[in-house]
């Protein structure tokens, strides 16, 4: 079985894997529009993490893993809690397109999807609020800005060659909010 994934599984699987292959699926968006309560914030204040949005002429770049044997099962166990459970993320298979230029065929890969249907869903804003609101969240698995730096340097490193206007106007837009807190904090700090 083949494992896709395109937000923290790309530095972070959890699992135990035979193979990885950094690729890329066709058809989808990657977006900021998920909430999340326990890994990268809390019910207070929900992070911002990353789900697919259909989008006939993108393509999204990510890790895709191999798993066998003994390890689909617990690989699969410990995604449905991961994703499904505490993420509220469906399950989908897409074809993988492997960066390899000796790649032949595209990859059958399960995929984990959360749709607006679920309760954490949070939908479109824009990229300063969606900065913002990452900014100040933070939940079991860190800060939710090392989410978006991770994601960031990832297709930085891996993908140089991909587009993900989102994803880098999310960060460009965190980066210049930063120096606004540190002077703030600064500023209080000698009061």
């Amino acid at each position: 079985v083949w494992i896709f994934g395109y937000g923290s599984l790309v530095w972070r699987p959890g699992f135990e894997f035979t193979s990885r292959k950094v690729g890329f699926i066709r058809g989808y968006s990657r977006r900021f529009w998920q909430g999340d309560t326990f890994h990268r914030g809390n019910e207070k204040m929900p992070g911002r993490v990353v789900t697919l949005l259909e989008d006939c002429g993108a393509c999204t770049w990510g890790v895709a893993y191999e798993v066998r044997g003994e390890q689909v099962a617990a690989s699969l166990q410990y995604l449905n809690v991961r994703e499904a459970v505490l993420g509220g993320y469906d399950t989908k298979f897409v074809e993988f397109y492997p960066q390899e230029k000796d790649a032949e065929e595209p990859i059958l890969a399960l995929v984990y999807i959360a749709t607006p249907q679920n309760p954490s869903y949070l939908g479109p804003a824009s990229e300063e609020d969606i900065a913002a609101q990452i900014i100040v969240s933070s939940g079991c698995a860190g800060h939710n800005i090392e989410y978006l730096l991770r994601l960031a340097d990832f297709m930085r490193y891996f993908c140089p060659q991909a587009e993900d206007k989102h994803l880098f106007s999310i960060e460009e837009a965190l980066i210049s909010i930063l120096p606004c807190l540190y002077h703030t904090e600064e500023s209080l700090e000698e009061t």
